[in-house]
């Protein structure tokens, strides 16, 4: 089945400049997808003048405005309706693409995204999640960065958006869920920790207790939930951290001419290193908890990493995550209200 990604064409530090060639390396990696650039129309074709591709599996929606990345939402939101961005997403609310991405500026696609195209019935918040690396492959981790001050009901609705993000895209039946919180005693942690705690322990999901910071790398947790306050921070936090090794080991390797030897030595090390803890290979978060797929890039993506968050949306798209999140939502809600049911039901008997 074929299916349409909208690319918001002039969003990020880079725009055309990086998502046209990464939207075309896309169109070569998948011979399934097809490519909707939105954004000036006479800057995306000259831009893809520079490049060979199948101009049937491509096209372009004009748009006047831009979103820039300091733009605050409200203004995107109300001002920018003739944005590349707005209009991206307006073709996934009218069917005309199943996924938006775009490396705007967060704060307003999240605003646009939600306004635009709803959450899901049951879900009160969208979040932002990805994958990070871990000592045994990856984790997801949610919300990083979208809502902060959550409630115990946040937190236990991203637990349970990222656990049906996990079966889905990495084939994992029963992920393992933990909320970060600063230990892992019951006694520990806000109040809306420990009432998302006791939700969750009465929810279907595989769910494991509080975890703490290191245990998001350790790789004994498949999902990982948590306020987008302290996930943005530990998100940040691990980039900083592999910046600085990486950075260590280059300045290691490159003090005189015997380190350069032993560093062309340990070369498939160094890559595989590399590769395992490179940001741009978990480039794509997803908003989840939205009627349709928006996926937000990392607003510095090169194109390799923007290729990845197209990546992303196209897997999405296949496992039908929004349905599934919804499915599990609606089912988690009739629980709950059998349950109220059933208690009302015996204080009536009593």
């Amino acid at each position: 089945m074929a299916t349409t990604i909208a690319i918001d064409a002039m969003g990020g530090d880079h725009g055309l400049t990086v998502t046209v060639p990464a939207s075309i390396d896309a169109l070569n990696t998948f011979s399934d997808i097809h490519i909707i650039l939105v954004g000036q129309q006479s800057l995306i074709e000259t831009e893809l003048a520079k490049h060979q591709y199948d101009s049937s599996r491509i096209s372009v929606q004009h748009a006047e405005q831009v979103v820039e990345m300091d733009d605050l939402p409200s203004k995107a939101l109300r001002n920018k309706r003739q944005s590349s961005m707005r209009i991206a997403l307006n073709l996934v609310k009218d069917d005309k693409a199943q996924a938006c991405v775009s490396a705007g500026n967060t704060g307003a696609l999240m605003a646009v995204a939600k306004f635009v195209l709803k959450t899901i019935p049951g879900i009160d918040r969208p979040a932002i999640c990805t994958s990070m690396p871990t000592m045994k492959g990856h984790v997801h981790v949610l919300d990083l960065g979208a809502n902060v001050g959550c409630t115990g009901e946040n937190l236990m609705q991203f637990a349970l958006m990222g656990s049906v993000l996990t079966k889905a895209v990495d084939d994992n039946p029963k992920p393992k869920v933990g909320l970060l919180n600063i230990g892992e005693e019951e006694i520990k942690g806000h109040q809306r920790i420990k009432d998302a705690h006791k939700l969750l322990a009465d929810t279907s999901i595989n769910y494991i207790g509080y975890v703490e910071g290191d245990d998001i790398y350790k790789g004994n947790t498949d999902v990982v939930a948590c306020d987008g306050f302290d996930g943005n921070i530990a998100l940040k936090a691990s980039e900083g951290v592999a910046k600085m090794i990486s950075f260590y080991l280059k300045e290691a390797f490159t003090k005189n001419l015997f380190t350069k030897f032993v560093a062309l030595m340990a070369y498939p090390v160094l890559k595989s290193f590399k590769s395992k803890v490179d940001p741009r290979n978990y480039n794509g978060a997803s908003l989840l908890g939205l009627r349709k797929i928006v996926i937000k890039s990392h607003g510095g993506a090169d194109q390799f990493s923007f290729l990845n968050a197209i990546s992303e949306a196209r897997l999405e798209i296949v496992k039908n995550v929004p349905e599934l999140i919804s499915a599990e939502v609606s089912g988690l809600l009739k629980q709950q209200l059998d349950q109220q049911k059933e208690n009302t039901e015996s204080k009536e008997t009593a």
